[in-house]
């Protein structure tokens, strides 16, 4: 039986064209247990990048604008959405009615011992934890991962088992990185940190939400 014809010019496409981080790149097989992450930023960055989501493009948001430092690897996974079911469920973890999905893809940090000097890259990591945060009445989870195969963090399965100073570290900065010296009103607020599980479940949350939101877009990449 004849393979049917494969179309030239679609095959061509896909080969001289870049994935958009975001639709384009799947979030892996064995997800939630490990997921690809897209990341935008890294420790040394003085600017804060992020990933433009229309053109698939790393752009400049704004230079740091206070002396808070992103303390890990920062970034994204693939066909994740923020929407309503990633916000019930932090409105019920945190009996908090009517909160929302901030409407972005699901925010990751991944620890690593090793030094990756620039963001716009994927890898693979494994979640073992996260944050609830709320910015305004909008969920901002950021899930908490360690790089796969890592030396130091790699055999890590839960959050817990963490340096106490690592975790306060991330809490910090991201309780603070958007607030000035003189700002008295608190925009982002931490309200509680969660395991692997919880984790987990904030992933397929946000990946049911992607598929509601951007229905049948996997199928037309072919993932």
């Amino acid at each position: 039986m004849d393979r049917p014809a494969q179309d030239p010019i679609r095959s061509l496409m896909a080969l001289i064209s870049r994935a958009h981080p975001w639709h384009g790149v799947e979030i892996g097989e064995n997800a939630p247990d490990v997921v690809t992450c897209y990341i935008e930023m890294v420790p040394t960055d003085t600017f804060k990048y992020e990933l433009d989501k229309k053109s698939g493009l790393l752009k400049v948001d704004r230079p740091q604008l206070f002396s808070s430092v992103c303390p890990v690897l920062y970034g994204l996974v693939p066909r994740t959405y923020c929407g309503e079911r990633v916000g019930a469920f932090c409105a019920e973890r945190a009996n908090r009615p009517g909160i929302l999905g901030d409407g972005d893809p699901l925010d990751i940090c991944v620890l690593t011992e090793r030094t990756i000097t620039h963001g716009d890259l994927l890898l693979r990591a494994r979640p073992i934890g996260g944050l609830r945060m709320l910015d305004g009445q909008e969920a901002d989870d950021k899930i908490v991962a360690v790089l796969e195969g890592d030396a130091a963090y790699g055999d890590i399965t839960e959050i817990a088992d963490c340096r106490p100073a690592l975790v306060d570290r991330l809490r910090h900065y991201f309780l603070t990185y958007k607030q000035g010296p003189d700002q008295q009103d608190v925009r982002c607020e931490l309200l509680a940190t969660y395991g692997r599980d919880e984790a987990h479940e904030v992933i397929r949350r946000a990946q049911d939400d992607y598929r509601d939101r951007f229905h049948g877009i996997e199928r037309l990449l072919g993932g």
